[in-house]
Parts: C-alpha cells; structure tokens; sequence
C-alpha cells in the first residue's frame, strides 16, 4: 500500500521536509562564540607584531643601529610571524584544523611573555598580555569549536 503523494502547495511551509523524497537538509553549525574569540585574538596579535615589524623598519631608517644583520632578521622576524599569525586567524575563522594547534602553541608563547612581566610587578601589562591568551587557549578545546574546526581543506566552506 503506498500513500498518495502530497501537493507542496498544501503543506506548510514549515514542514517542508514531510513531503516524500524530501531530503531533510543536514544542520549547518553556525560559528560558535569561541571562533570569534580566537580568530580575534590572534588576529589582534598578528596585528600588533605587523605593526612592531613596521615600527621596526622606521627605528631602522632613522636611527643608529648596532648591527644591520640584526635589524634586517627583527624586521623579517616580527612580519613573518605577524603574516603567519594572520593566516592562522583567518583559516581559524574558515574552521580550519591545523590552526588549532598553531593558536595554541602561540598562546603558551605568550602566557610565558606575561608571566613574567606579573612576577615583576607590572599588573597591567601582565594582564593584557595573560587575558586574552587564556581566553583564546580556553576556548580552543571546547567541544563547539573542536567540532567546528575540522575541517581540512577549503572546500565547503562554512558560511
């Protein structure tokens, strides 16, 4: 016994999915809190090692330096590391795995930058540079942003 086919026009538009050989539409996860949070975080530090890079270039140009040699690698150094950041919050925001583990390993470098400027007695100082590490390190094992970030490729992408 089959049942009758149903006109589209008589189900609600809600309940779409009952008609027959209607596929029900998988659930795309939005991003979670937590991908803003550390796709911003690293974004904020990629930002500020471009800027110190930059900065870099123009204590060069104008005053006077000891070595050239290693002026030139601070300056290849602090834009590397700001273009690498970069990249990492971008595909941290695509949902990209590999980027989890790039984040981490930067937060702990910078948990290590904080500690200690907090044991010498700069508070603030300290504080803006443990908060938001912590932050992002928290929110880089919670179960949301562990299951979006799994993806491998650029292929698909979340919207």
């Amino acid at each position: 016994m089959q049942k009758e086919p149903r006109n589209p026009s008589d189900v609600p538009a809600d309940d779409a999915s009952a008609l027959p050989g209607a596929a029900v539409p998988d659930a795309v996860p939005g991003r979670p809190a937590g991908v803003f949070v550390v796709s911003a975080v690293v974004g904020l530090e990629a930002l500020a090692l471009i800027g110190l890079g930059i900065y870099a270039i123009y204590a060069a140009l104008t005053q006077p330096m000891f070595s050239l040699a290693s002026a030139v690698f601070l300056i290849v150094l602090l834009l590397g590391l700001g273009a690498g950041l970069a990249a990492v919050a971008v595909n941290a925001f695509k949902g990209m795995r590999w980027t989890r583990s790039a984040a981490f390993v930067w937060q702990l470098l910078m948990v290590a930058m904080a500690v200690p400027s907090l044991l010498e007695g700069n508070v603030l100082l300290g504080l803006a540079l443990l908060l938001p590490p912590l932050a992002a390190a928290y929110y880089l094992f919670t179960p949301k942003v562990v299951a979006f970030s799994q993806r491998t490729t650029a292929e698909g992408s979340v919207h």
